[in-house]
């Protein structure tokens, strides 16, 4: 048995804390928040339990899958047919299956055919390594065509990722294509999933199976230091307090490894500092109207400085309409200094942009959460720059969403990566 400190109680840290306790080890988790879970946790929203950040299931999802029958909760799963649709030139335009695409006003035959076709052979792409060195621009242009990439995902990627939209790499979108692609119930019809309570609901179990064999949980504690000594992992200095270790795994954003573990090798550090993040405003609205019957609107739009929406209310049924909209963008840009209000006075306008029959009274209520690391931004041939999560001192690992590449941030790669290094402790 090894004693083991777990840094962060995101999913992540949640399941290697479980795992890890589950082998027989002694192990303490520590998180910053006063409340476990990261992003998949929820808060009150006017009587209502609802994840902070948004979070939905594919049926590719097979982590998520197995945890929750491990928990006993496997059938807390439920499944409901949703769609997408695109708002362009004052309309909420229907996507996602062959027939949307073929009446889509604004885009030649010869671009529906082509984004068709790659759309299509995407979802059955078993690698992307082919790929691996271009950017999205490079390969939607390669694939769909100029006029396709100009229509429908210029303004998305540059209202994401700002001044870095060039640099995202192609295997990273083709797999969030193919992730979502492979979720449908047919070709006419897609399906996501949702956990019964929210995503909350596997947080709690996670908690109470970890507590429940013995492993400690220590929140609103901040970590000062990782310790070593002789190029082996010691402890961890958090809270004033001192946590003997013989092993460590920090699931915290990599923009903190630097400063956190000071006793890395310089190269290390540098390979961490290079990794960019964006962050985001994700704003939550009651509202007593439905926007449209999308689960996900893409915005594009010139008057809009907002990607799109998300209509969760379509997904997991809750009272009134519940609607997210997520500003995502570097910390640098000026816009992240705004204040609450100046974000939802500014969303519920683009809202009312999508929906003009929505009228002030229809605002039951507003939220405003934040992330500072939120988003990795994955270039090409991104998996050559992560360092290896095994790090150069003895018993220490590291890893947080960017190791997830290609995959994006999600419920089941964090499940099985923190599973993953408790398992490791072991060996």
């Amino acid at each position: 048995m090894s004693r083991v400190v777990v840094i962060g109680a995101g999913a992540m840290g949640l399941a290697a804390a479980h795992r890890a306790a589950d082998l027989g080890h002694d192990v303490d988790l520590i998180e910053v928040d006063s409340v476990p879970g990261g992003m998949a946790a929820h808060f009150d929203f006017g009587g209502l339990s609802i994840e902070r950040f948004y979070h939905f299931v594919c049926k590719s999802d097979d982590p998520t899958f197995s945890l929750m029958r491990e928990l006993g909760m496997g059938d807390k799963m439920r499944w409901r047919p949703t769609s997408m649709g695109y708002f362009m030139k004052g309309r909420i335009h229907p996507w996602g299956d062959p027939f949307s695409l073929l009446r889509f006003p604004h885009l030649s035959l010869i671009a529906k055919i082509r984004t068709g076709l790659q759309m299509f052979l995407t979802t059955k792409a078993k690698s992307f390594a082919s790929i691996e060195h271009k950017t999205a621009r490079q390969w939607l242009e390669g694939g769909s065509g100029r006029e396709v990439y100009n229509t429908l995902w210029k303004r998305l990627m540059e209202l994401k990722f700002y001044e870095l939209a060039n640099d995202v790499s192609a295997s990273w979108i083709a797999t969030r294509v193919r992730r979502i692609g492979n979720s449908r119930r047919s070709i006419f019809q897609e399906e996501l999933g949702y956990i019964e309570g929210g995503s909350q609901t596997l947080v709690d179990a996670l908690v109470s199976a970890y507590t429940a064999k013995g492993g400690r949980m220590h929140l609103a504690t901040s970590v000062e230091k990782v310790e070593t000594e002789n190029g082996k992992v010691t402890g961890v200095t958090a809270g004033g307090r001192f946590f003997a270790a013989d092993a460590v795994i920090s699931s915290v954003p990599t923009p903190l490894i630097s400063t956190l573990v000071p006793d890395l090798p310089e190269a290390s550090k540098a390979q961490y500092d290079a990794i960019k993040n964006i962050g985001v405003v994700c704003l939550i609205f009651r509202l007593k109207k439905s926007i449209s019957k999308h689960f996900w609107i893409n915005i594009v739009d010139d008057s809009i400085e907002i990607p799109g929406v998300i209509e969760f209310s379509n997904l997991r049924p809750v009272d009134d309409t519940v609607v997210y909209v997520p500003y995502y963008m570097p910390v640098t840009q000026p816009k992240w200094q705004w204040s609450d209000e100046q974000f939802i006075d500014e969303a519920f306008g683009y809202i009312r942009k999508v929906n003009p029959a929505i009228s002030k009274d229809d605002l039951v209520d507003a939220k405003v959460g934040r992330l500072k690391y939120a988003q990795p931004v994955c270039e090409p041939d991104f998996l050559d720059k992560l360092p290896p999560i095994q790090t150069p001192i003895a018993g220490l690992q590291i890893a947080d969403t960017c190791y997830y590449y290609p995959e994006d941030r999600g419920i089941s790669e964090s499940v099985r990566y923190g599973r993953n290094m408790a398992e490791a402790v072991a060996r």
